[in-house]
């Protein structure tokens, strides 16, 4: 079920033994408590990649030609999931979807610098700080890495087809954080199963900091609800995955992951 911040910011206040209110703004401790909600709502956003924030994204690409491996990343994206890069050549009409491979920033430097800078399909690109960085211009990109946590910067591009990078192919998906509206009817942006996480680690944050009283009984409830919402975040897709390091069973292929919630080892 799921709850306004209103019905939240009451619930906590009455654990409290605070004043009935009828709206956030009634009174400035209803206005602490929803603000406190709000501040334990972006610290659970933040401790794990939810899935019902996994969303598709559009990548900006780049309005300056001379920066034509360049595309960028809107400022609410929380953690890229994959980019996948239409790698058709001129005339073809099937799309030919490839999944670009990250590589930290000194990996992909290491690459580009083997790139001979004397052949024509490969040129020189400078990014915003003048770092100057050889990449392929006769072919789809297949790396790319990030030197600001916003640009990213590819490896290659296909110079018969395109000026630079664009959107159009582009497939990507990211995990996007979540909007926030301090208003009475607002409903956090959470699954029905987490709101009890939500308003017991409320209750624990607002005891503690408006009555300095430590709240045993939420923060033990609050903990409870954040391990089962580590085990079964996913809705689609039971369970979390764990490495798995020599579990697999002789004569059977194994992978390097194991599913928590089936352990048998034909999962």
């Amino acid at each position: 079920m799921k709850y306004t911040l209103l019905d939240i910011t009451q619930d906590v206040m009455n654990d409290m033994d605070g004043d009935e209110v009828n709206s956030i703004d009634d009174t400035v401790e209803a206005a602490q408590v929803a603000q406190i909600v709000k501040s334990t709502y972006f610290a659970m956003m933040s401790t794990r990649n939810w899935p019902h924030l996994r969303k598709t994204i559009q990548l900006i690409p780049t309005s300056n030609l001379a920066q034509p491996t360049h595309m960028f990343v809107k400022d609410d994206i929380k953690e890229l999931a994959f980019i996948n890069y239409d790698t058709r050549k001129t005339g073809e009409t099937r799309a030919k979807y490839i999944e670009m491979k990250w590589r930290e920033p000194e990996d992909f430097l290491r690459i580009v610098n083997s790139y001979n800078a004397d052949n024509a399909n490969v040129q020189s690109v400078a990014d915003d700080n003048q770092l100057d960085l050889q990449v392929m211009n006769d072919r789809s990109p297949t790396l790319y890495t990030s030197f600001d946590d916003r640009t990213l910067i590819f490896n290659a591009y296909d110079s018969a087809r395109e000026s630079n990078l664009q959107t159009t192919y582009v497939q990507s998906m990211a995990f996007i954080m979540p909007t926030w509206l301090p208003s009475d009817d607002f409903i956090p942006d959470l699954p029905d199963e987490a709101f009890s996480a939500l308003i017991e680690e409320s209750k624990s944050r607002a005891s503690l900091k408006l009555r300095q009283v430590a709240d045993n009984k939420s923060e033990q409830e609050s903990r409870r609800q954040q391990r089962y919402l580590a085990r079964s975040a996913r809705r689609v897709k039971k369970g979390i995955k764990y490495p798995d390091y020599g579990r697999g069973s002789r004569g059977k292929g194994s992978s390097q992951y194991f599913d928590k919630n089936n352990t048998s080892p034909e999962g």
